[in-house]
């Protein structure tokens, strides 16, 4: 599995996590002038802007520790492009999303989560 795939796996666990949890996933990888968003999602009272890091099992960094305060800023700046544009006037909630990617006993590739609410 290349490293675009994986990513893209990450996301899509961390989309079925959201979607679970009553969240409606209005869009994935929103780009602007400012960088990209992973997952853009809603319910009645928030809308989420997640970021989605996907690492390795024992990586030299997790991936919450990698959303660093110019990586913030970047977000905050997509968010605030994107309700500029949508006239979004929920509440923004900014979440991080650490998918870890392992080797199981058989072989397989598993994913464990670990999401942070108001991660910044």
């Amino acid at each position: 599995m290349n490293i675009g795939e994986v990513g893209l796996q990450g996301e899509k666990r961390v989309a079925h996590f959201l979607r679970q949890r009553g969240f409606n996933v209005i869009k994935r990888n929103y780009q602007c002038r400012y960088g990209e968003i992973d997952i853009i999602a809603e319910n009645s009272e928030y809308i989420l802007f997640v970021e989605v890091k996907t690492r390795k099992l024992n990586a030299l960094i997790s991936g919450i520790d990698a959303v660093d305060s110019h990586k913030q800023s970047r977000l905050t700046l997509a968010a605030q492009d994107y309700i500029t544009k949508t006239y979004c006037e929920k509440q923004p909630r900014f979440d991080v999303a650490e998918v870890t990617v392992f080797e199981k006993s058989d072989g397989s590739v598993g994913y464990s989560l670990k999401y942070l609410e108001n991660a910044f």
